[in-house]
C-alpha cells in the first residue's frame, strides 16, 4: 500500500469497500443501538407517512360515497332557484338534502339537546348504502307514519343521551315524531364537516312540517348530482366551470368527488406533519446514539487504524472503510424501519377500525418510505461524519498511545462543513415535506436550539463539577468526579434525555393551557347559552322571557346573516394569496352581521366607525388581526354573497376581536344600510354575573324550548365539552407519538453506558482493589445519576416551558400559565430513568472479580 501511494495510485472506494466488509465479519456487536435509532426513527417517519396517505387514498377512492355524488352544490339561507335548479337537473340524476342544527325535546320536563338535522328526498342516497340497525328500507321508513306521527332515524348517541329507545317519541321545532329505527351507517355523514350534536334524520316533507324553515333561517341547501360512473376529473372542472359562467351571481359553495371532506384532508396532513416532526426529533435524539456508537466503535480500531496508516493508508482511506461500514449499519436499520413502517399503517388499521371514518387503502406506499429511506441515511450521516473525521489526520503514534486527549479534538474542517451541510439537508427536506411551513421552521429552530443549548449545559454541567470543593463524603466526591471525567456520560444523557423530555414537557404544557383556557374562559367571560334563528317577531318576546325566567342575567342580542367572501380588491377569493393561518375566513360561509355602533368589547386600531344613520356606500369593519394577515388596509374592496346577493363594500375600519370571551364576536360587522330589507334572523347571548348553577341552566332552557320549539339553544359548557374531549383524544394521540422519542432516548442513554462499559469495570475493580463495597458504590452510581437526571430535567422544564410559551402565546395568541404538576412529573420521569437504567446498566460492573480484570490491565 505504501508503495502504491509512492507511484500515486490513490485506493477508491472499491478496495475501501473490500476492507470494510472484511472487518465487518466479526458480526455487529456493539452497533445495536446504533442500528435501533435509526430503524426506530425510520419507521415512525414511513409509518406516519404510509398511515396518511392510506387516509387520504381512501377518502378519494370513497370520494363520491362521501360526497353523495360527482358533484355538490351547497347553499345557506335559501334554496336554488328555478332556473339554478333545472340546470343542476340536467348534469344528471340530482338529490337535495337541507341540514341544520335544532332542538329535539321528549315530555320528560328538561331532557332536550341539540340535534344535527337532515332531511332528504327520495332519491338520496344517489350514492352509497343507508344502512339502518333493523336492515329496512331508509325511505321507507322515513316517509311512512307510525300511531299517526311522522318517522325518524338517529343515531344511538341520541337515544342514549335522552335516555330513548326506539318507538320513543321525540319533538323537534312544532312536530312530534317517531324513532323508528337507529342509524347503522350513513356514507356521506363525513361531507358534513364536524357536528355538535347526534344526527336526527327525516323527509323533506317532515321538514316543512316543523316550522324551523323560516326566512333568514341557518339552514344548508346540499344539491348532489351524479352524472354518470368514472367520471374523468377534467369533465368534473368543465362542468363547474360551465355552472360559474352561467350562474356567476349564484354564490353556492361547489365541491366534486375529488374534495369530498377537504376539511378532514387538511387534518390529516396537519397531524401527519406534527406525527412527522416528532419522528424526525426521534431520529435527532438516536443520532446522539449513532455518535456514541461510531466514537466507541473507533476507539476499538485504534490498533487497525494504526497498522493502516503504518502501511501507508491515507487519513481518507481509513474515512472511506469506516463511513461504508457505518452506511452499510443505517442501511440495516433503514430497511428494518422501512418495514416496520409498511407495516404500521395495517396495525394502526387494525386497531383504530371501529373509529375511523373511512376505510383507508391497505397497500405499499413506496414515496413515504423512500421519504423515512432519506431522512435515515441523512441522520446517520450527519451524527457519524464527526466522529469519523477525527481520525483522518491523527499520527499513528498518537493513536496507539493517546487514549485520552482524542476525545476532545476536532476533526478537519471539511468533515466539520459536511456534518453541517447534511443537517442543512435534513432540515430542509423537513421544511419542503411540510404542510405547513411556518410550523416546521419554528420546530426546526426550536429543536435545533435546544440541541445547542443541551451541548453548553452539558459543558457547564462538568465545568461547574470540576469547580466544587472538594466534599468529605467518598461516594458523593466519586459521583462529582464521573461527571467530568474523561469519557464521562454527562454529554450522552444530557442530550438523549433532555430532548426527550423538552419534546414531552413542552406537549404537557399545551394541553394543559389549553383545557385551562378553555374552562377559565367558560367560568369567567364565557356566556351560558347561544341561541340561533331568533326571528324578528320573537325578539323582543324572547328577550321578556328571558329577562322574567333569569333575572340578573345579561342579555346581548344581534342580527345574523351567513355569506362568503367572493373576492378581496377584486382578487377572486379563490385565487387570492392568502397564507395558511388565514385561508379558514376565504373557506365556506361567514357569519355576518350590521351595527350602528361599535361593539362594547372592540377598539377601532385603523380608520374610523362610521355615524348613525349612516346612508352612503356599503361599509365594514374588518378583524384588525385578520385584515393583517389577509394583508387588507383600510380603504379596500370586499365583496360577499349573501341570500344570491353579490355586494361590494369598503373597508372603513380595523377593529380588536377578544375571540377568547367566547362571546359575539365577527370577523366582518357591516353598516346597518348595505343589508337594508333582507331577511334574517338574530343570534343572543345569555350569561349569568357569576358562574351558573347546572339547575338554573336547565331551567332556562326548558322554559324557552317550550315557548320557542323553533329557536336552537347551545349551552356553551356542552360545547366546550365536546371540545375538551376532542383536544384530549388528540393529547392522547400526540403523546403516544412521542413516546417514541422518549423510546429513543432510552436508547441513548443505554447504548452510553454500553459504550462506557469497560471503563465502569476498571473503575469499579480497581475501586473494589482499594476496599470499596458495592454498597458504596451503588450509592456514588446513584448520587452520578441523581445529579445529571435532576439537572438535565431542569433545564427540559426550561426549554419545554419556553417552546409551549412561544406556541401558546405566539401562534395560538392564548394566556400561558407554568403548571406545577407538570414540572414535579417531568423531574421524577428523569430521575427514574437515568437512576433506573444507570443501575440496571452497571449493576453487572458491580458484580465482577478483580483478579481477572487486573491480569489483562
Amino acid at each position: 500500500m505504501s508503495q502504491s501511494n509512492s507511484n500515486g495510485f490513490q485506493p477508491g472506494f472499491g478496495l475501501a469497500a473490500r476492507f470494510a466488509l472484511r472487518e465487518m465479519r466479526g458480526g455487529l456487536k456493539g452497533f445495536y443501538v446504533f442500528i435501533a435509532c435509526i430503524a426506530l426513527g425510520v419507521a415512525a417517519i414511513a409509518g406516519v407517512a404510509s398511515f396518511s396517505r392510506a387516509l387520504t387514498e381512501g377518502i378519494s377512492a370513497e370520494g363520491q360515497a362521501i360526497l353523495g355524488g360527482d358533484l355538490a352544490f351547497s347553499l345557506i339561507h335559501r334554496e336554488a332557484t328555478p332556473d339554478q335548479l333545472a340546470h343542476l337537473q340536467s348534469m344528471g340524476d340530482i338529490s337535495r338534502i337541507s341540514s341544520l342544527r335544532a332542538m329535539a325535546r321528549t315530555d320528560t320536563a328538561g331532557n332536550q339537546t341539540l340535534v344535527e338535522l337532515k332531511a332528504v328526498d327520495n332519491p338520496y342516497p344517489l350514492i352509497g348504502e343507508f344502512d339502518l340497525s333493523s336492515g329496512k328500507d331508509l325511505q321507507a321508513t322515513i316517509n311512512g307514519r307510525t300511531e299517526g306521527l311522522r318517522n325518524a332515524v338517529a343515531e344511538v348517541a341520541l337515544l342514549a343521551r335522552l335516555g330513548l329507545e326506539v318507538g320513543d317519541q321525540i319533538a323537534v321545532g312544532k312536530t312530534e315524531f317517531r324513532i323508528a329505527d337507529t342509524i347503522e351507517l350513513e356514507p356521506d355523514k363525513l361531507s358534513s364537516g364536524m357536528t355538535v350534536g347526534p344526527r336526527l334524520l327525516i323527509s323533506q316533507e317532515a321538514l316543512q312540517d316543523t316550522g324551523l324553515i323560516r326566512p333568514g333561517s341557518l339552514v344548508n341547501y346540499t344539491y348532489r348530482v351524479r352524472m354518470g360512473d368514472n367520471v374523468p376529473e377534467d369533465q368534473l372542472q368543465q362542468a363547474i366551470d360551465r355552472t360559474n359562467s352561467q350562474f356567476p351571481d349564484a354564490g353556492w359553495r361547489i365541491r366534486s368527488k375529488l374534495e369530498a371532506a377537504p376539511s378532514l384532508q387538511r387534518n390529516i396532513q396537519r397531524f401527519a406533519q406534527f406525527l412527522t416532526l416528532i419522528g424526525i426529533t426521534s431520529l435527532v435524539v438516536g443520532g446522539v446514539g449513532v455518535a456514541n456508537a461510531v466514537r466507541s466503535y473507533m476507539d476499538t480500531r485504534r490498533e487497525v487504524i494504526a497498522s493502516f496508516k503504518c502501511l501507508g493508508a491515507s487519513g481518507g482511506f481509513v474515512f472511506k472503510v469506516y463511513l461504508i461500514q457505518m452506511m452499510v449499519l443505517a442501511t440495516i436499520g433503514i430497511i428494518i424501519g422501512m418495514a416496520l413502517g409498511a407495516l404500521i399503517p395495517l396495525v394502526a388499521m387494525a386497531a383504530l377500525q371501529s373509529i375511523l371514518p373511512i376505510n383507508a387503502v391497505q397497500a405499499v406506499y413506496p414515496l413515504q418510505l423512500l421519504l423515512g429511506m432519506a431522512y435515515g441515511y441523512l441522520t446517520a450521516l450527519a451524527f457519524a461524519l464527526w466522529p469519523l473525521g477525527r481520525a483522518h489526520d491523527i499520527a499513528p503514534t498518537v493513536l496507539f498511545r493517546d487514549e485520552v486527549s482524542t476525545r476532545s479534538r476536532y476533526p478537519k474542517p471539511l468533515y466539520i462543513a459536511g456534518a453541517a451541510v447534511t443537517l442543512v439537508l435534513l432540515a430542509g427536506l423537513a421544511l419542503v415535506m411540510a404542510y405547513d411551513k411556518t410550523i416546521a421552521v419554528i420546530f426546526i429552530g426550536a429543536c435545533t436550539g435546544t440541541y445547542l443549548l443541551l451541548l453548553v449545559v452539558a459543558h457547564l454541567i462538568m465545568a461547574a463539577a470540576r469547580k466544587v470543593p472538594t466534599v468529605r463524603s467518598t461516594e458523593l466526591r466519586l459521583a462529582i468526579t464521573n461527571i467530568y471525567r474523561p469519557g464521562a456520560l454527562t454529554p450522552s444523557v444530557v442530550l438523549s434525555l433532555g430532548l426527550g423530555l423538552s419534546l414531552l414537557v413542552a406537549l404537557a404544557l399545551i394541553d394543559g393551557n389549553l383545557r385551562r383556557e378553555l374552562n377559565q374562559a367558560a367560568q369567567e367571560q364565557a356566556p351560558s347559552f347561544f341561541f340561533v334563528d331568533i326571528q324578528n317577531h320573537e325578539k323582543d318576546a324572547f328577550e321578556a322571557l328571558v329577562t322574567e325566567k333569569a333575572a340578573g342575567t345579561e342579555f346581548n342580542a344581534v342580527p345574523m346573516l351567513r355569506g362568503n367572501i367572493v373576492a378581496l380588491k377584486d382578487i377572486p377569493a379563490s385565487d387570492y394569496p392568502a397564507p395558511p393561518e388565514a385561508e379558514w375566513i376565504l373557506r365556506g360561509d361567514r357569519g355576518i352581521t350590521y351595527s350602528e355602533t361599535l361593539p362594547e368589547n372592540s377598539v377601532v386600531t385603523a380608520g374610523e366607525w362610521w355615524p348613525k344613520d349612516y346612508t352612503g356606500e356599503p361599509l365594514v369593519s374588518f378583524s384588525d388581526d385578520n385584515a393583517r394577515e389577509l394583508g387588507l388596509s383600510v380603504g379596500d374592496k370586499i365583496t360577499v354573497n349573501v341570500l344570491g346577493r353579490q355586494i361590494s363594500a369598503k373597508i372603513a375600519n380595523f377593529r380588536t376581536v377578544d375571540w377568547e370571551s367566547m362571546s359575539i364576536n365577527f370577523v366582518m360587522i357591516f353598516s346597518p344600510n348595505t343589508f337594508a330589507g333582507a331577511p334574517h334572523t338574530h343570534l343572543a347571548t345569555v350569561g349569568w354575573p357569576g358562574e351558573a348553577t347546572l339547575q338554573q341552566e336547565l331551567d332556562l332552557l326548558k322554559e324557552v324550548t317550550q315557548a320557542f320549539p323553533t329557536i336552537t339553544s347551545i349551552r356553551v359548557k356542552d360545547a366546550i365539552a365536546q371540545v375538551n374531549d376532542l383536544v384530549g383524544q388528540l393529547a392522547w394521540a400526540i403523546r403516544g407519538a412521542s413516546s417514541i422519542t422518549l423510546l429513543a432516548s432510552v436508547l441513548v442513554l443505554a447504548g452510553a453506558l454500553a459504550a462506557g462499559h469497560q471503563s465502569r469495570i476498571y473503575d469499579a475493580v480497581i475501586l473494589k482493589t482499594l476496599g470499596a463495597t458495592r454498597g458504596r458504590l451503588i450509592k456514588a452510581y446513584i448520587l452520578e445519576y441523581l445529579i445529571l437526571g435532576g439537572t438535565t430535567a431542569i433545564f427540559a422544564l426550561f426549554t419545554g416551558s419556553l417552546a409551549a410559551y412561544f406556541i401558546i402565546t405566539g401562534v395560538m395568541e392564548g394566556s400561558f400559565t407554568l403548571l406545577p404538576v407538570t414540572a414535579i412529573t417531568a423531574i421524577i420521569g428523569a430521575l427514574i430513568f437515568t437512576v433506573g437504567f444507570g443501575l440496571l446498566g452497571t449493576w453487572r460492573v458491580l458484580g465482577e472479580k478483580p483478579a481477572p480484570v487486573l491480569r489483562n490491565l
